[in-house]
Order: C-alpha cells, then sequence, then structure tokens
C-alpha cells in the first residue's frame, strides 16, 4: 500500500528520546527550522521539510513568487576526484560530460543499460580531476563505484548539504550577502566560491523552481549557524524566508521540472520523460547507447490542465473510457486558478491538447487535457533572468 494515497501520508516528525532512527540524516539547519514546525520526508535517507506549521503552502509559494524563499534540500552531493574521474562520469551520463568546464555545473541524467533512467542531477565540476554530483534520490552511489572498477577514481560523500534560494529577489541577497559583491560572470549554470561572512562557501546558479535563484553548499568545515545567520540577515530586508516542498511542488509542476523517481522511473527511458535532448547520440560510448539508439523517440509525460479538479497522485488518465496513464504529480496552481499536474502515459499515441478524464484528490473523475510543459514561461526566461515575472497575489 503507498503512502500519498490522496487522503494521508507518512512524514517524519521530531520527538523526545532515543530510538530507530539509524541513517537517516539531518541538515546541518535542523535547529533553525525547528521552532517553524517542519514534518520531514526522507529523501537520499536526509530529512528534508516538506511543510511548516508557521505557514500555508499557499503563503510559501507566494513568498517565492514575489520575494524570496530557502528550501534545505535532501540532495546529497557525491564527489569523484581523480584522473579517471570524468572518464567514468562521462561513462554514467548520457551526455557529453567533457564539455563541462571548471567553474561550470551540468545536469546529469544516469541510465541502466536497457535505457531506463536511474536519477539525474546536477553536477559541478571544481577542478580538472574534481566533481561533485547533487543527484535527486535514487541508487546512484554503489552504481558508481561499480562501474569504476580498474579507474583511478576515488568515490566518496563529502558530508555536503545543498540549500537553494530561489525568487524574484534572490541576486539582490546574494549581492547583499557576499562579501565581495555580485560574483562575475555568474550566468545560468554558473559555479563560483563565495565569501558569505568570512567563510567561503560554492554557490551555483541553479534551483529546482524556476525561478530566478541560486544554491549554497555547507561543507563540514562551515560553521553552519554562522552561515545563516549571515544570510539570513542579507535576506531579510528582501523578504527571504524558510519554505517546504509542498510550496515548492506546486511552482516546479508549473515549470515541468521533473521529480526522479516518481514523474520518471527505471522503465522510463529520457526521450518518454521529454529529456532526449540530454543525450548525445554521437558520444563514442555511455552506459544505456545501444539501447536508446533503439528506443521510441515519442515523449510519454506530458502536463495535466483541470479546471474543476486536483489531480490525484497515482490517478488514472482516462481516454475515451481506456486507462492510458498515471497522474505522477497534482497540485492546485494560485497563479494559474485551477488543478496542474504531471503525467506519464504508457505509449506515446496522446500529447497535448488531448482531451483526458482523471481522478482527482476529492475522489471524483473530471475532465481535463494533456498541456504542454512548462504550462508557462516556455523558453525558461525566469531563471536566466531574461524575464521579470513577479505576478500579484489571487
Amino acid at each position: 500500500m503507498r503512502s500519498s494515497d490522496g487522503e494521508t501520508r507518512d512524514l517524519v516528525t521530531t520527538m523526545p528520546g532515543a530510538g530507530w532512527d539509524y541513517s537517516q540524516t539531518r541538515h546541518p539547519y535542523h535547529h533553525i527550522e525547528r521552532p517553524k514546525g517542519p514534518h520531514y520526508c526522507v529523501y537520499n535517507r536526509r530529512h528534508m521539510a516538506v511543510c511548516f506549521d508557521d505557514h500555508s503552502t499557499e503563503d510559501g509559494y507566494w513568498r517565492l513568487r514575489q520575494q524570496a524563499a530557502v528550501l534545505n534540500t535532501g540532495e546529497w552531493p557525491l564527489q569523484f576526484k581523480g584522473p579517471d574521474a570524468e572518464r567514468l562520469l562521462d561513462k554514467l551520463f548520457t551526455k557529453d560530460i567533457t564539455k563541462v568546464k571548471v567553474g561550470r555545473c551540468g545536469y546529469g541524467l544516469a541510465c541502466y543499460e536497457d535505457g531506463g533512467l536511474i536519477v539525474d542531477g546536477i553536477l559541478l565540476r571544481l577542478a580538472d580531476d574534481m566533481f561533485w554530483y547533487a543527484q535527486a534520490d535514487g541508487d546512484f552511489y554503489s552504481w558508481a563505484r561499480a562501474h569504476a572498477a580498474g579507474m583511478d577514481v576515488e568515490i566518496s560523500d563529502p558530508d555536503v548539504f545543498v540549500s537553494q534560494v530561489q525568487g524574484p529577489n534572490a541576486l539582490k541577497i546574494l549581492e547583499a550577502a557576499s562579501d565581495n559583491g555580485m560574483p562575475s560572470p555568474f550566468g545560468y549554470f554558473a559555479m563560483a566560491r563565495v565569501s558569505f561572512g568570512g567563510q567561503e562557501v560554492v554557490i551555483t546558479r541553479t534551483g529546482y523552481t524556476n525561478e530566478l535563484g541560486w544554491e549554497y553548499y555547507t561543507e563540514p568545515h562551515h560553521d553552519a549557524e554562522a552561515l545563516w545567520a549571515h544570510l539570513s540577515a542579507a535576506g531579510k530586508p528582501f523578504g527571504m524566508e524558510i519554505f517546504g516542498l509542498d510550496a515548492m511542488n506546486i511552482r516546479r509542476i508549473e515549470a515541468g521540472i521533473l521529480n526522479a523517481g516518481s514523474d520518471f522511473n527505471e522503465r522510463t527511458t529520457p526521450y518518454a520523460a521529454g529529456l532526449g535532448h540530454f543525450v548525445d547520440e554521437d558520444k563514442a560510448d555511455f552506459i544505456g547507447k545501444v539501447a536508446l539508439s533503439k528506443a521510441p523517440r515519442g515523449r510519454q509525460s506530458h502536463g495535466i490542465t483541470c479546471a474543476t479538479g486536483e489531480p490525484l497522485i497515482n490517478g488514472d488518465i482516462m481516454v475515451d473510457g481506456a486507462r492510458v496513464g498515471t497522474v505522477t504529480a497534482g497540485a492546485t496552481s494560485p497563479y494559474l486558478g485551477h488543478g496542474i499536474g504531471i503525467g506519464l502515459l504508457d505509449t506515446d499515441a496522446h500529447g497535448p491538447g488531448t482531451s483526458i478524464m482523471l481522478a482527482c484528490k476529492d475522489g471524483s473523475m473530471q475532465a481535463a487535457e494533456l498541456a504542454e510543459l512548462p504550462l508557462y514561461d516556455k523558453q525558461a526566461e525566469i531563471p536566466r533572468g531574461k524575464r521579470e515575472d513577479i505576478p500579484e497575489r489571487r
């Protein structure tokens, strides 16, 4: 029986005493979040806040859209270091990572031999022979270790935690927080080392919201309490607050950002997920290349718009009375004013514009439509800083 059955869900709470919570890890800013009444999911065996008692999901959404919001994520950076680090990563990922220069990031997709997706994430190149891969929730560490046999590369957990600052005021906060002002250049998918209150911190121009934003990486040697105090002081004039996944989830659905393990899985190819442009078919070799060269190119993952209900996660998608797929993400968009979602279809026979019936959160079946992703800002101009979009709260 699944959690997230549409009626209940199972989250982590903090309670007094010792007991069975082995292999679960708290974020360095856990004690900062505690007074806000957090409720956590477990992601890469790390706790990541889903929601807080001190504000509603809708309040968090509008904080993200109008000012700035911070999410302390459960992404897990793995470190690849050594002469063969680049060679191994180029074998593991579908995209040519040899083109990722030092001080830049890339988007990394890893597949099984049959072309099914394992995980995705952001690859940072810190040096010619050293990378961090901030992976989504998934089984990648052991996969990488197994394929590193015979190579001169060390794969390790550097105990680094990722936080993201997102929203229209995000770069203003970065400029205020950096001891030396805004790093330059710092374009989309750039990486930099900046000084925050005397502590050097790795930051990237990335995020999971398609809002203007950046992420920072807290390492073991950092004084996390002092670092947060510095960033919080810089962000306060710009309305920066901590928020959770529930609020962010609405925005990422609007933006068409997929979640590993739900919007795609080990049976989904990059093409079916709509991620085929991250497959470099002319690469000499990578795991899954042969299978992907024979795989259908049609897309099976699409957006959903529903004027009369909120799509139910794991609910059926129907066309002419026949089940054709599953809702993998659902929410109500405060900005668009209706239900939205992402659906994974069984085939590529249907696409945007198709009229569907789908299961909704209230238990009803409602008319809806498959839609092109993203649902707006089609060229992702907002995160690139090419479009200023601060909507009014409805």
